[in-house]
Order: structure tokens, then sequence, then C-alpha cells
């Protein structure tokens, strides 16, 4: 277990250094570059001036949300009228109007929820040129965002272009990436094939259909990407999915790898590479202790095994027997400390308090989250932590030179309610309905924890589900859908127009008043804010949820 915590977490954290700053270069080249003017040079031919001209803040969201509304629009069509396109060897139908609604928000917004099960509904075409198309194109949008915020903070009045961007972290970051961890995976054992389900016959007469299709290719990105979103149903419990102890270490490995080295890109780009070791000492502090909590308290024995002769082990229930309880918690740490989502176990069958260490970590939604997204979510923890140091010196506090204020406070604050006001208001919705309540597999503090994952799931654009739950219904479909989209282009928006606000000051001269953010101290003062402020908001709901179920079960 012990070098399974090491090449997990360790190996890729060695890993980002020498990737963070390939992807400087390849997303920030500079014009004088020879690649930077090849770059320009082609995508100008391609998509005319507006693909490569510079932009401020408020032009590049305007791009970004553009794209994405065709990125919606696009992948709605093709899972509506997917019976009829090619790629469908199997027959698939047409989709239900909300599940579609549902599947193509989530795939755009980098989330990857999904309702339904991918052999069962979707065909070939709808699966490499509908939903991992987008997870390509969703990554590389997070990851553009932020090389648009550094860019603003290192003092830039404008920010890049974000087409130019798109293209080339899609073309040659994550493109480059997946083709090598798809060739692992083959090796591995992942089927790679354009043929239909093979219909096979058992040794009891029985006739089963076996579903496969092209694999290694989808979960390349729904790992790299932290994506999340399985070709199959089970996800990456699925033994065409996940079928080694050496394709587990490659997929969990492959979660972390870009969103660590987008901090490291983070600082190259804004010129400060010690602020950014600040930054990556507290996500990676905060993953370790998630990493650490989850294997240890998934070692304590499940109520589901009391009286059999197994109830003293370690919780093997919803585990793969082929990865052990242990590689599943720290697969479940490790997928919700990104906004990953894809999981090797069953987390509806994970010890209450285990169950609880996933959740603080979407609730918290900061350590290394989603590429690039989860940068520009601490950015805000940042803005806070200043803001309040700042006020208790009496010295109107400053972030990278400039002057942090009323107008960046205000939309820093909203920007920090939005993630618990979409995740309390929902869960208090659908708990207290029929909507929530009536599609709960458990009764008690249990069902409100499948109800409550969901909305937190939803609202992280994680996508991981804890299961349980009956959520291919029309009111989970829109409410969830809603959340989704929500919660990712809010969190986008307010930090760049933060950025783009501070952006546009005059720099103010460093004194020995001045509160330096690239200190030990100031690590901890961001270490304290992403925890206290995320206590502040969760504790209770963590306390009716699965504190109150790990109470209930010692009671018996």
């Amino acid at each position: 277990m012990i070098l399974l915590f090491l090449l997990v977490l360790i190996g890729p954290a060695l890993l980002s250094w020498p990737l963070g700053r390939a992807m400087t270069l390849l997303i920030d080249p500079g014009h004088n570059s020879t690649y930077g003017r090849w770059t320009s040079g082609i995508f100008s031919k391609t998509g005319g001036l507006a693909a490569v001209e510079e932009q401020d803040w408020k032009r590049y969201l305007f791009s970004m949300i553009i794209f994405n509304i065709v990125m919606f629009a696009f992948v709605t069509i093709v899972l509506a009228l997917q019976q009829w396109l090619p790629l469908n060897p199997d027959g698939k139908e047409a989709l239900e109007a909300s599940l579609i609604f549902n599947t193509a928000a989530s795939f755009v917004t980098n989330t990857n929820l999904q309702h339904y099960s991918g052999e069962a509904s979707m065909s070939y075409f709808s699966q490499l040129f509908g939903l991992m198309w987008l997870q390509f194109v969703s990554a590389a949008t997070g990851i553009a965002c932020l090389a648009a915020l550094a860019r603003a903070l290192g003092g830039r009045q404008t920010v890049g272009n974000f087409y130019t961007d798109l293209m080339r972290i899609t073309l040659f970051i994550l493109l480059p990436l997946a083709l090598l961890v798809a060739l692992l995976l083959l090796a591995g054992g992942v089927p790679m094939t354009m043929n239909g389900a093979v219909i096979a016959h058992t040794l009891e007469h029985a006739t089963q259909t076996i579903a496969r299709g092209p694999v290694a290719a989808m979960v390349a990105i729904k790992q790299l990407g932290t994506n999340g979103g399985g070709f199959f149903g089970p996800n990456s419990t699925h033994p065409f999915e996940n079928p080694t102890f050496f394709t587990n270490i490659i997929e969990c490995t492959s979660i972390v790898l870009i969103p660590m080295a987008a901090v490291w890109m983070f600082g190259r780009i804004t010129g400060r590479m010690r602020d950014a070791a600040v930054i990556f000492t507290v996500m990676m502090s905060l993953l370790l202790l998630k990493g650490v909590a989850s294997i240890w308290l998934e070692g304590d024995p499940t109520a589901a095994f009391s009286g059999l002769p197994v109830e003293l082990s370690s919780n093997l229930e919803g585990k793969e027997l082929r990865f052990g309880s242990g590689a599943g918690a720290l697969w479940a740490a490790v997928t919700t400390a990104t906004s990953n989502g894809s999981v090797n176990c069953m987390h509806d069958s994970l010890n209450p308090l285990t169950g609880l260490v996933p959740l603080a970590g979407m609730w918290m939604n900061v350590v290394f989250g989603g590429v690039g997204v989860g940068l520009i979510n601490m950015f805000i923890f940042i803005i806070v932590g200043v803001f309040i140091c700042g006020m208790m010196v009496g010295r109107t506090p400053e972030y990278f030179g400039r002057k942090v204020e009323t107008r960046e406070m205000t939309l820093a604050l909203l920007a920090l309610l939005v993630h618990p006001a979409l995740i309390l208001g929902g869960t208090a919705l659908f708990a207290a309905t029929p909507a929530g309540a009536a599609t709960v597999l458990n009764t008690g503090a249990h069902g409100f924890t499948e109800i409550l994952y969901e909305f937190t799931s939803a609202a992280a654009n994680n996508g991981s589900g804890f299961e349980g739950l009956g959520d291919n219904t029309v009111p989970w479909n829109i409410a969830t859908g809603m959340v989704m989209l929500l919660a990712r282009y809010i969190p986008i928006i307010l930090p760049l127009a933060i950025a783009g606000s501070l952006a546009a000051k005059k720099p103010v001269p460093e004194t020995a008043g001045t509160l330096r953010t690239d200190t030990l101290l100031f690590t901890f003062i961001i270490f304290g804010s992403v925890v206290f402020i995320g206590a502040l908001l969760f504790l209770p709901v963590a306390v009716l949820g699965p504190v109150a179920d790990h109470l209930a079960a010692l009671k018996h």
C-alpha cells in the first residue's frame, strides 16, 4: 500500500515539474518564438484574424462562452440523432430528452455526470465524436482560462486569444498525452475496436452479450482531462476499462498529473514561482491528508459483513478484489480532489466516514481540482485570505502588487458562495420533496447522503456518483444539469473579472508592510482559509449525513 501511495501521489508530483514547463512553452510561447509564429500562422489561415488577435479579459470570456454554446448545441444534436448516424453497430436508439440535456450539460462542463450506461445507451459515434470530443475541448477550456487568469495577474492588459489557446492545448498537450496513455492502456489489456458487441455461449448453454468498443481512447482522455466519463456504466470498476493493477496505476496517476502541472504553469506565466510553490504545497498537503484518511478509515470492517467470516477484514464491500479496499479508497480521494469523478469502487459502499473524504474534497473544490479550474477556485481563497490579513493589520490588502478593494472582494465573495448555495439549496429541495426522497435506495442519514453527494458532485463539476440513487428521472436530469452549468461558468467568469480588474490597476511598490504571498506564513494562511471556511459552510450538513450514518452504524 505504501508503494501504491508513492506511485499515485508522489510520482505525478515529480512529473508535474517538467510537464508544467512544457505546458508553458506550448500555451504561452511568446510572439517571437518560431513555434508561436508557426501556430499563429496556421490558426489565422483556418480561423481568420478572430482566431489569433489579442483579447482583453472580456472578449476572452465572450469567446469562451460562444464556443461552449456551440459545443452544447453540437453534442445535443449528435445525441438526439444517434440512431441515424454512422458507427452504430448495435443499433442504439435515441435518448430521452431530459437525459440528452443532462448529458450535454455534463460533458460540456467537464463534469461527466452519467445518468446512463454508455455500453447500453450510446453509439460509437456518440461516444467518440460527441462525448470524447467534448472531453478534449472542455478540458482545454479550463486550462485556457487559467492561462488567461495568469496573464492578467502577471500584469498584461491583453490575456491572449481563447481560440489560439484552445487549439494549442488540445493539439499539442492533451492529444499527445492521451495517445501515450491510450497505448499504455492497450498494452495493459484495455480493448480498442470498432466492432460491435460479442455474443458468447457459456458452458451452461446460456447466451451473453459482451459490450466492447473504442475503450482505450476514451479512458485515456477521461483521466487526463479530469473528465471521468466512462465508456461503460461501472466506469473504471469494469474489467475492460481497468483490467489490471498496472492499468489502475496508470489511470490513477493520470488523474492528478495535469492539475499538478497547471500550478507550475501558472507560476511561470505570472513570473512568480515562489507563489506557485506555496499553492502547490497547500494543495499537496490537503491531498496527502485525504489519501491517508481514506485508506485508514476504509481499513475498518463494514457493518454490512457483520456475522460473516470476513467481518473483521477491511471493508471489501463494493470493491474490486483485484485492487482491494486501499486502492479503492485512495482512488476515491484522488478522483474527488480533482474534478475527475471516475471510480474504481462503489462509493455508496464506503464506510460512512470514508465517504466523508470524497465529499470534503468536492466541498473544498481546490485540491488541484479540474484541469485549470481548480487553481482558479483556489485563487478565490487566496484573495479572501489576503483581504482578511490586510484588514487585521489595518492596511489595504494587495496581491501581486495590486490593491484588492471593494470590487474585487464583492466578486470573490459571490464566487465563494455560489458553490455552497447550489449544493445546499439543491439538497434541501430534493430531500424535502418526492423528486429526491422517492429515488433513494436507503432511508435515514445514508439516503440523505446519496442526495447530498449527487448535488455536491454536480456543483463541483466532478461527476462521480455515490450510487444507490435512481437519478435518471426528469427532475434529477434537469436539476443537476442546471447546477452543472451554473457551477462551471460562474466560478470562471468572476475570478477572471477580478484578475482583469487587478490588471487595470497601477502596481504599488512593495514595502516593509506588504503581506508577502510566497512565504511559509502565507502557506498556513491559505491552508487555514480553505479548511475553516469549508468547515463553516459544510460541517452542519456533514453531521446530518455521513457522521450521523457512522453513529447509527455503531449502535448496531
